[in-house]
């Protein structure tokens, strides 16, 4: 697809013929935006020239015009090669700001990062739990000015807040609809609406799993597997899954939402989510329960003490063990025979206390599949769901800047 851009655009330049130039005029700052933004360093308007296939004319009258807006910046000439010496530019990526939110059951988690996506800053804060959605969304967002203000990013230059948050989530309407595990009330939740009206900047929300998916497809894991899925197991349970590079969401929001599995013909009869399903079967708190009496308890604790116990031929602890690593590996077969991903990346609490998990599941797994997918332990551990919303806020916040160049530029 980029090579055809490249040849249509050295086909179609901005000079052929005034006819055409009000529609090539956008797509000619598009394409010299795109090279700045992907160029890792100072560039020269001959290179960019080369890149875009554009004339030198073009070429310098859009550079020119990315200068003046504060997204290019000039570097001035560099060193003479022979004949005149060179201009250099490079793009400016604190020219605007994006944030990112990860909403966790005991903590969220936020950023702020410039157009390439890099983090500028990063923290992490207890999640307001003793509150409605509406307050709870309304701290998050006075902590997240409060960081933008120790990053020296003004509010006014945001230009995209993704935020990630458990549960079913309508992305095109930005609203949590359901099945959002230990956040209490949330049910068509409009989170995009509020976080908006808090932060007064444009704000995308995404389905957690899906955001850690993206996160170690971009920066984990996962690079280089463009269909690929993330399993986590906490005390919720849930899947985030990428087919040929995109996230795949289903006609109700709900791909992934494997915490529903039935996990066995017996349970088909009994009151549906009460018993049977995936995630009150293998989640945490199903787990502690069946180890001892803290199932509130936070899992860093309880949960090495079950694994060192298997481990020291505890029978108790072997038996919940081998149950937990069967239950997973039976959903984790499943997922790669309907998918058939390259790679499948586990994370969440359970495997992040105890990550010699994954080897008992790989096991399980290939009793069941005849040619397993590969399984990995996650990269980027809690911080996945972050970098993902980084990246959906960065491709946002490049989006809604070729829109707002193309109306002052061409329009205004």
């Amino acid at each position: 697809m980029a090579r055809e851009v490249r040849d249509a655009s050295k086909r179609h330049d901005v000079d052929v013929g005034a006819r055409h130039a009000g529609h090539l005029r956008p797509l000619n700052l598009d394409r010299v935006l795109a090279f700045a933004i992907d160029r890792p360093g100072p560039f020269t308007r001959a290179e960019v020239i080369a890149a875009t296939g554009l004339s030198a004319p073009t070429v310098g009258t859009l550079c020119a015009l990315l200068i003046d807006r504060g997204v290019v910046t000039d570097l001035g000439t560099s060193a003479s090669r022979g004949g005149r010496r060179p201009s250099s530019m490079e793009f400016n990526a604190r020219h605007r700001f994006v944030a990112g939110i990860d909403i966790g059951p005991t903590k969220t988690r936020l950023a702020v990062g410039d157009l390439r996506g890099a983090a500028v800053k990063l923290r992490v804060i207890d999640t307001p739990t003793n509150c409605g959605p509406a307050e709870l969304l309304s701290q998050i967002a006075a902590a997240l000015r409060k960081l933008l203000k120790d990053s020296s990013a003004p509010v006014g230059r945001v230009l995209a807040v993704a935020a990630g948050a458990p549960g079913v989530v309508d992305r095109d309407r930005g609203v949590v609809v359901a099945f959002a595990p230990n956040l209490a009330g949330w049910s068509d939740v409009p989170m995009a609406a509020l976080l908006r009206q808090s932060l007064g900047a444009p704000v995308v929300v995404e389905n957690d799993v899906n955001l850690a998916v993206l996160g170690e497809h971009w920066r984990g894991a996962a690079r280089g597997h463009d269909t690929c899925a993330f399993m986590t197991v906490g005390t919720g349970i849930g899947a985030g899954v990428m087919v040929n590079g995109a996230l795949y969401h289903g006609r109700r929001f709900m791909a992934g939402e494997i915490a529903l599995m039935c996990m066995g013909p017996q349970y088909i009869d009994t009151e549906y989510g009460a018993r049977g399903c995936f995630e009150t079967l293998a989640g945490l708190k199903a787990i502690a329960a069946r180890w001892s009496d803290r199932a509130g308890a936070h899992p860093n604790g309880w949960v090495r003490e079950l694994f060192d116990a298997a481990q020291a031929h505890d029978e108790r602890a072997r038996r919940i063990v081998d149950e937990t690593a069967t239950l997973i590996g039976m959903a984790t077969a499943n997922l790669s025979v309907v998918l058939d991903p390259s790679l499948i990346v586990l994370g969440g609490a359970l495997f992040a206390q105890a990550p010699e998990l994954v080897d008992e599941v790989r096991r399980v797994v290939a009793r069941i599949v005849p040619a397993p997918t590969a399984l990995v332990l996650s990269k980027l551990d809690k911080e996945a769901p972050l970098w993902g919303s980084l990246l959906v806020a960065t491709m946002e916040a490049r989006r809604r800047l070729r829109q707002q160049l193309r109306g002052e530029i061409f329009h205004g």
